[in-house]
C-alpha cells in the first residue's frame, strides 16, 4: 500500500524530527537565475566582433555584418587595396529608407538589410520582410524595385546557376517558373502520390522542396521518381479538444523487405516536349547516398556531378547496408550507364565528398580505405586509379573547391598538425604530386570563406578558450589584414568563464580522448561535486562539436552553475578520427561510448579530488536520449541520475537509414533474437536501479515517440519506478524548451546534488543583457 506523501510525511515528522529530509539544501529563484544568465540568449549579446561572414561581390570585394553593442555596422573591404570602410553613410542611408519606406524606428544601427549590391554612386537594399530599394549616394534617396517574397517561398524554389529559373514540384511532378515573368512549365505529366518526382521524404525528414542539380548551362535538371510504393507508413496524431488530427506518412524501418526507391532521370529543357525526359538505363537505386541520410546534401540532390560542358553525369549507386558504393557515368543524351568502380566496406562507406574534373576525365574520390580519410585519382574513362593524392595519418573532411587549370584542390581537413587532433585547418593541395600547402597555420580551430576568384581567404580562428580573430589571407596563406578581434569585456564582467579543455584514455588505456569541462564560477577547488554527463554518442557526430570559441554551449555552464562539474567527451564510434575508432562499436550500437564515458569520468576523478565520482549523472537528446537510458541501465553502478529525451531506443523503430547504416541489415534468428537486441533499451528495464527521467515530444516525426513507450512498458512491465513527460504537439527539438530545461536542471538538482529546487521557476523571464 502507498500513503500519501503528506502523511508520510507527518509520521516521519512524528518519528523523527532530525531526518536528512529537513537538512536538505534549499536552491532559490536567484540560484537559477544565475544560471539561466549563462545561456547563450543572455551571453552571446556580450560577445562583440567575434565572426565575419562575407558576401563576396562580383569585383572581388565583400560586405559583412559587424555587431557593435549598439546594433549592426555594415563594413565593405577591397582585398586588392586592403582596405576595410564602412559600406555607406549609415546616418544617412537610415534617413534615406524611413523616407522610402514609411517604416518608423529605423536608425544607424538597426537597418534590417539582408543583401547589398554595389554601382558607382547608388547601391541596392534588401530589406528584410520589406522589399528592395535603389538608394543614390549623392545625395541619399532611396526608392522601391521590388517587393518582398513570399515568406516561405524560397526554400521550396531551387533556382538555376543562371538565376533565370526555379524548379519546385506540384501534385507530385516537376515543374519550373521563369523568374523574370512568373511563367510556369511543367516538366513531368505522370507523377502520382507515393511515385512522384523529386521528392523530398527519407521517413524522417520531408519537405515540399524539390530534390534536384541543376547542369552549369542551367538547360538540364538532374533528378529522380521516387518509388514510396509499399513502404510501411508512420502515424502521430495530435493533442487538440475534440477529435485529434492524424499525421500519415511513408516513413521505411529497417526490417522493412521494401524501402524507398529512386529512378534517376534527366530533363532536358532544349528538347522537344514529348522528349524531354532522359531516363538511365538502370534498375531503381535504394533510397542512400554516400553524404547523409537522405539523397539529399544540403539543398541539392547528393552524390550527383555534372561534366562542365552539361553533358554527362557522374553520380553514386549507394547499396542498402552501405558497404559499397558503385561511381558511374550516364549519357544524358542516351540515358546509357557506365560503371566506372566501385568502393567496398565491410562495415559502413561514407564520404566527405567527391569531384568529377571532367576536363581531364577524372574522379577525385574519398575513401578511408588506408584508416584515414584521403583523395585518390581515378580514370574516369576506365574506372582505374590513377594515384593517392594525400596521405598520412590525418583526414581530409571536406573539399571546397577544384581548380582543375591549376591542378589543385582546397580541403578542410583535421589531424594533420599539433594539438587538438578536433582543430579544423585548410589546405590547397597539388593533384599530382600531393604537395600540401597549410593556408591557416595558426593553432586553433578555423573557419574560413574563399574569394570566388580563389585569390583571398577570409579566416576566423579560436579555440574553446582563446578568442576569434578573423584575419583576410591570400591563397598562400599570408595574413594581409585584421578585419576583427573578439571583444568579451561585459561577458568577463558578468563572471563569465570558459571550459576547461582535457584529455584522457580510452577504453583501451591507449588512445587518447578529448573534451570539455565546465565548473561554477564560484568554484571551490576543496569541495567535492556531483558529475553530471552530458553526451552524442553519434556515430555520425560528437558530444563537443565545434571546437571554436562559444560563450555558451548548450546549457552546460548554467547546470554546472548549480553546483556541478559537467563533462563532455568525444567518445570512440564518433567521426573525426581514424576509421578504425569511428567503427568502434559498429553492429552494437547499444555501446554508445559508454565504457569511454566512464573511464574519462574515472581518469579526470583521480586527476581532480573536486569531482565526486560517486554521484554521476547523465542526460542526453536523439541519441543522447539513447545513450542516457541505455547508461543507467547498463551501468546501474556508476550513474544514478538519467535525462532522457527523445531517444531512438531500439533502432528498429527508428528510420531505416540509421539502423542499417551503423547496426547492420536486421537478421532474425530461429528463436526471435536479433542482432538488433544488443541495442534495444527495453530489454535493459529489469536493471533499473536510479533515478531516469524519460520525455518525448508527441509529434515527433524524425524519432518517433513509439522508441520511448517501449521503454516505459517495459519499466511498468518490470514494476521500476521512473518519471515520463510527454510534451505535448512538440516535434524533435523540444530539448530546450523552458519548461524541459527546467525540469532538467531540477531533476539533477534533486537526485544529484541532494538539494531542493525553487518551486516553479521560469526560464526565458529575465531581462535581456546590457551589451
Amino acid at each position: 500500500m502507498r500513503f500519501p506523501a503528506a502523511l508520510f510525511f507527518a509520521l516521519v515528522v512524528v518519528a523523527a524530527p532530525a531526518t536528512a529530509q529537513d537538512t536538505r539544501r534549499q536552491l532559490t529563484a536567484d540560484d537559477y537565475a544565475r544560471s539561466e544568465r549563462l545561456l547563450s540568449r543572455y551571453t552571446d549579446p556580450l560577445v562583440f566582433g567575434a565572426s565575419v561572414t562575407p558576401h563576396w561581390l562580383a569585383d572581388g570585394r565583400f560586405w559583412y555584418e559587424r555587431r557593435v553593442p549598439e546594433g549592426t555596422e555594415f563594413i565593405l573591404v577591397d582585398p586588392d587595396s586592403r582596405t576595410r570602410e564602412p559600406a555607406f553613410d549609415h546616418s544617412r542611408l537610415a534617413t534615406a529608407l524611413t523616407a522610402a519606406t514609411g517604416r518608423s524606428g529605423m536608425s544607424p544601427t538597426t537597418l534590417p538589410i539582408e543583401g547589398l549590391a554595389f554601382a558607382p554612386g547608388e547601391l541596392t537594399v534588401e530589406l528584410r520582410r520589406a522589399g528592395r530599394y535603389r538608394c543614390t549616394t549623392d545625395p541619399y534617396r532611396c526608392r522601391s524595385v521590388g517587393s518582398p517574397p513570399m515568406p516561405g517561398a524560397s526554400r521550396l524554389l531551387v533556382a538555376s546557376p543562371d538565376g533565370r529559373l526555379e524548379a519546385f514540384r506540384r501534385d507530385h511532378n516537376l515543374w519550373v517558373r521563369s523568374v523574370a515573368t512568373g511563367e510556369e512549365t511543367r516538366l513531368t505529366t505522370d507523377g502520382r502520390e507515393d511515385f512522384g518526382y523529386a521528392t523530398d521524404n527519407a521517413g524522417w525528414t520531408r519537405s515540399d522542396a524539390a530534390v534536384v542539380k541543376w547542369s552549369p548551362d542551367s538547360r538540364k535538371i538532374a533528378t529522380f521518381r521516387h518509388d514510396a510504393r509499399g513502404v510501411g507508413m508512420m502515424y502521430l496524431v495530435n493533442t487538440q479538444v475534440g477529435h485529434p488530427e492524424l499525421s500519415a506518412w511513408k516513413y521505411p524501418l529497417p526490417e522493412d523487405s521494401v524501402i524507398f526507391r529512386i529512378s534517376r532521370i534527366v530533363i532536358d529543357l532544349d528538347r522537344p516536349e514529348a522528349d524531354r525526359i532522359v531516363r538511365f538505363d538502370m534498375l531503381p537505386d535504394q533510397h542512400r547516398s554516400t553524404c547523409s541520410d537522405h539523397i539529399r546534401c544540403g539543398r541539392s540532390f547528393g552524390d550527383v556531378e555534372w561534366s562542365a560542358d552539361s553533358e554527362t553525369l557522374a553520380f553514386v549507386s549507394s547499396s542498402r547496408d552501405h558497404k559499397s558504393a558503385h561511381v558511374r557515368l550516364a549519357n544524358i543524351s542516351t540515358g546509357r550507364v557506365t560503371d566506372l568502380f566501385e568502393e567496398v566496406e565491410s562495415t559502413f562507406f561514407e564520404s566527405n565528398g567527391w569531384r568529377y574534373l571532367s576536363q581531364s576525365n577524372e574522379i577525385l574520390w574519398f575513401s578511408q580505405r588506408a584508416n584515414w580519410g584521403h583523395l585518390y585519382l581515378y580514370d574516369a574513362r576506365t574506372g582505374a586509379l590513377e594515384s593517392q593524392v594525400t596521405t598520412g595519418d590525418w583526414n581530409v573532411l571536406d573539399i571546397i573547391e577544384v581548380d582543375e587549370s591549376s591542378r589543385t584542390v582546397t580541403v578542410r581537413g583535421n589531424e594533420r598538425e599539433h594539438g587538438d587532433p578536433y582543430f579544423q585547418y585548410f589546405y590547397e593541395i597539388d593533384l599530382d604530386d600531393g604537395e600540401v600547402t597549410l593556408l591557416t597555420p595558426d593553432s586553433a580551430n578555423h573557419t574560413a570563406s574563399f574569394s570566388p576568384h580563389g585569390d583571398y581567404l577570409v579566416d576566423t580562428y579560436s579555440t574553446p578558450v582563446v578568442l576569434p580573430v578573423t584575419v583576410l589571407r591570400d591563397r598562400g596563406g599570408r595574413t594581409l589584414m585584421t578585419l576583427e578581434q573578439a571583444d568579451i569585456s561585459g561577458l568577463v564582467d558578468s563572471g563569465w568563464q570558459p571550459p576547461m579543455p582535457f584529455s584522457v584514455k580510452a577504453r583501451d588505456g591507449a588512445t587518447d580522448l578529448y573534451g570539455l569541462l565546465f565548473r561554477p564560477q564560484d568554484f571551490d577547488e576543496d569541495a567535492e561535486y556531483p558529475v553530471v554527463n552530458y553526451l552524442y554518442p553519434g556515430p555520425q557526430s560528437g558530444s563537443v562539436g565545434s571546437r571554436s570559441f562559444r560563450a555558451s554551449h548548450r546549457d552546460l555552464q548554467s547546470i554546472a552553475e548549480l553546483g556541478f562539474v559537467v563533462i563532455e567527451l568525444d567518445a570512440m564510434g564518433t567521426p573525426g578520427r581514424s576509421k578504425e575508432f569511428h567503427e568502434t562499436y559498429y553492429g552494437n550500437m547499444g555501446d554508445n561510448g559508454l565504457p569511454d564515458q566512464i573511464a574519462g569520468i574515472r581518469q579526470l576523478a583521480e586527476r581532480y579530488s573536486w569531482i565526486d565520482v560517486d554521484n554521476v549523472g547523465i542526460f542526453g537528446h536523439s541519441g543522447g536520449g539513447f545513450a542516457a537510458a541505455a547508461a543507467i541501465m547498463r551501468y546501474p553502478d556508476f550513474y544514478s541520475v538519467a535525462v532522457s529525451q527523445a531517444g531512438n531506443h531500439d533502432n528498429r523503430n527508428y528510420e531505416d537509414d540509421w539502423g542499417e547504416k551503423w547496426q547492420g541489415l536486421l537478421e532474425v534468428n530461429p528463436d526471435g533474437t536479433s542482432n538488433y537486441d544488443n541495442q534495444a533499451n527495453q530489454l535493459l528495464a529489469e536493471n533499473l536501479e536510479g533515478k531516469l527521467l524519460i520525455a518525448h515530444g508527441t509529434m515527433d516525426s524524425n524519432v518517433p515517440p513509439s522508441n520511448t513507450m517501449l521503454v516505459v512498458d517495459a519499466l511498468i512491465g518490470a514494476n521500476k519506478d521512473f518519471d515520463l513527460i510527454l510534451m505535448p504537439n512538440r516535434s524533435h527539438g523540444f530539448g530546450n524548451e523552458p519548461y524541459m530545461m527546467r525540469r532538467r536542471w531540477d531533476y539533477f538538482v534533486r537526485h544529484l546534488l541532494g538539494a531542493e529546487p525553487p518551486k516553479g521557476y521560469e526560464i526565458g523571464q529575465l531581462p535581456p543583457p546590457i551589451g
